[in-house]
């Protein structure tokens, strides 16, 4: 057993110990603990007392210290000391060795009522003082730089829990466990898509995540047409204010030599605000520059964002098609911040009517909204070109130099992907695995009126009330009819569209809407009573496919369960207080209880297999479970979950498009025995106070 060193006191200098040391034998000292038997108060011998591991020993009565009537140190708090807190004596001795001591005291000191105390005493050896490592970075404080990094694990918000992240996000600190999210693909591939889709879902997991589009800031540049530019105060500013020459042609207010040592004058190469294929030639040396030169600039604001704005994922949406860009962004994260997690996302696109309707969905956007169609189709072809000249899809490079990646091949239909390290990576592999894009429908509503809703209480288990049953019977009806509805509809799209899609359709037909046979129809319930006798109809119905799950069951509200908001409000104010100021956060105390946080948690796996299933799907659910997955297709933040209004007897559907979704909301009329649309609907904040 390793003794705990006292006193540690030497003239050597530090620099010219040795790692490592042979073992010696040392000379012993006046007061040195010696090894044998000790004679107690009775004269009588004692046993050996255990040797130290240089071959001394200590007993009890020699050194009170271990004297087991003497009580323990106080064992310290899991908390964090301030640096008003006292040091420890190890920072003491390294500050010492700084100054220049030769004399390094190590002790443990604890206050004593006398003035003899053993506390008080110290131990002299001959043992050499340790030399200093000096810490890996020197940017960690005037405190004793920690020199092992902090240990990174994952971080679920509202299951996991520390010191540094509360909630269970991912701390400021832990900046290993943060994400670059690098895009690769030629233009048309779907790569916006994928961004779009995958920043709604880590959003709706409560991770910070921003995408970064470059060309957006190309777009924007583009139209910084201005006759007066503010003189730069920072050097770092001249190529970007070059490159927005470069692109308007405009004067510039930089030193013409500035501007030329960055990039060439707008004359010599004829690139302008209009971006047409041109541009995007690889040949084209100006333009090529002015891209990198956006790329970086992009970047540089997606890695502020995560090191200093609080994110935790940042996605680059950009071609990033070649080599030496993807091995350019890589160096610059790293040279920013080391421990930063990079994650390139490639999506190809093999499928030629995919690829085709993906082009002419371009002819809507903001490069050639409101130009000819025809013309605009042909340049943008011209464009594919140009990168495909010296593009190089995600392989073996990137898995020779260590870096994970996704690959991803016609939205999803296969999925490779390579040396993927972390909770985020694995679990965006695996949502980017449930894609499709089938024409389906997902409907969304509460069960029907129960007694415990008649009576205003909270969660339980309680049946259907008269009304209650009357509406699984209308909702059954109702998803009959709009089931044979869309059918017609869709067969009509098909007869009266063209494949390939005419220029500038704004929603040009999928290969995938060919698929006119009947769909099934899924209807999902939870586990609890109310849900399941609202989907007693279907039940009864051979073509739906009804299943139970527990992960639909409501928000557990623990020991409140069965209790009124007013009953909660003057029983447990300070419950309903605290509910009340951050409905997200909070947990219902009491075995079982949940909070909004951990609904979305056990809702993760559904929602992608929402995601992967091709049939239309009826969620029959609660207010909880409702609300969280509208935030999820809705793409709702953080702070309207909690409070988005859920009331019984509305109907939802989501139609996911290539675009984003369509969306459409009905109501119950009683009196009719009927769903009304409610025209223009737009998710809205509830006005119930206690909801």
């Amino acid at each position: 057993m390793t003794n705990r060193r006292l006193v540690a006191t030497s003239n050597v200098d530090p620099s010219t110990i040795p790692r490592s040391l042979p073992t010696q034998s040392h000379p012993k000292v006046a007061g040195s603990l010696e090894t044998g038997p000790v004679k107690s108060k009775d004269g009588s011998p004692s046993p050996p007392a255990p040797p130290f591991s240089n071959g001394g020993s200590v007993t009890t009565s020699q050194f009170p210290l271990l004297d087991p009537n003497i009580m323990p140190p106080p064992a310290l708090s899991h908390a964090n000391f301030g640096p008003s807190a006292n040091p420890s004596s190890l920072a003491n001795a390294l500050r010492a060795i700084d100054d220049g001591s030769n004399n390094v005291t190590l002790s443990m000191r604890r206050p004593s009522s006398t003035a003899d105390s053993p506390y008080t005493k110290s131990i002299s050896s001959t043992a050499p003082g340790s030399p200093r490592i000096p810490p890996i970075r020197q940017n960690s404080g005037s405190a004793t730089p920690r020199v092992r990094p902090h240990a990174t694990t994952l971080s679920i918000p509202g299951m996991t829990r520390s010191l540094v992240s509360p909630d269970g996000r991912i701390a400021d600190r832990d900046v290993a466990a943060k994400l670059v999210i690098v895009m690769v693909g030629l233009p048309a591939r779907g790569k916006s898509y994928i961004t779009n889709k995958l920043r709604r879902y880590l959003a709706w997991q409560q991770h910070n995540t921003k995408i970064f589009n470059v060309g957006n800031r190309r777009r924007i540049n583009a139209n910084m047409l201005s006759p007066t530019k503010p003189i730069l105060e920072n050097p770092m500013d001249a190529p970007r204010e070059a490159a927005t020459v470069l692109m308007n042609g405009g004067p510039s207010t930089l030193d013409s030599s500035i501007t030329n040592s960055h990039l060439p004058s707008n004359q010599e190469n004829g690139v302008c605000a209009d971006h047409s294929a041109k541009f995007f030639d690889p040949k084209n040396s100006q333009a090529f520059q002015l891209r990198e030169v956006m790329a970086i600039d992009t970047l540089d604001e997606l890695l502020n964002y995560l090191l200093i704005g609080g994110g935790s994922i940042g996605i680059l949406d950009a071609t990033n098609s070649t080599i030496e860009r993807r091995q350019h962004v890589f160096d610059h994260i790293k040279a920013r911040e080391p421990k930063l997690g990079i994650l390139f996302i490639e999506s190809v696109c093999k499928n030629p009517e995919l690829l085709e309707a993906n082009m002419r969905l371009k002819l809507s956007g903001p490069d050639y909204k409101d130009k000819d169609p025809v013309k605009s189709l042909a340049d943008f072809k011209e464009r594919v070109k140009a990168y495909e000249s010296a593009y190089v899809p995600l392989g073996d490079y990137e898995e020779d130099h260590g870096m994970q990646y996704i690959k991803m091949i016609d939205v999803g239909k296969k999925l490779t992907h390579f040396g993927l390290e972390g909770f985020l990576s694995t679990g965006i592999a695996t949502y980017l695995s449930s894609f499709n894009l089938s024409p389906r429908q997902i409907w969304i509503t509460r069960h029907g009126q129960s007694e415990d809703n008649r009576l205003g209480k909270i969660g339980g288990n309680s049946e259907l009330t008269d009304r209650g049953h009357l509406y699984s019977h209308v909702l059954y009806n109702f998803m009959t009819h709009k089931r044979k509805e869309w059918l017609i509809d869709q067969k009509n799209k098909i007869a009266q569209s063209s494949f390939p899609p005419l220029p500038g359709d704004e929603s040009p037909p999928y290969p995938e809407i060919n698929e006119v046979d009947e769909k099934n129809t899924c209807v999902w319930t939870s586990m609890l009573t109310r849900s399941m006798q609202t989907a007693q109809y279907f039940e009864a119905d051979e073509d739906y496919d009804v299943k139970n799950w527990e992960m639909l069951n409501e928000l557990n509200a623990g020991k409140f369960e069965g209790l009124t908001y007013e009953e909660i409000a003057r029983d447990h104010t300070d419950e309903y207080t605290k509910r009340q100021m951050d409905k997200l956060h909070y947990v219902y105390p009491g075995v079982g209880g949940e909070g909004y946080l951990q609904v979305i948690s056990r809702l993760r796996d559904m929602v992608r297999e929402i995601e992967r299933i091709k049939d239309h799907l009826v969620i029959i659910g609660h207010r909880s479970v409702c609300r969280v997955l509208m935030a999820y297709f809705m793409d709702l933040t953080r702070h309207d979950i909690a409070d988005l209004d859920m009331p019984l007897g509305v109907v939802y559907v989501i139609e996911p498009k290539p675009y984003g979704i369509e969306f459409h909301a009905y109501k119950y009329n009683e009196g009719a025995g009927w769903f009304d649309e409610i025209p223009d609907y737009k998710p809205q904040k509830t006005v119930d106070q206690h909801a």
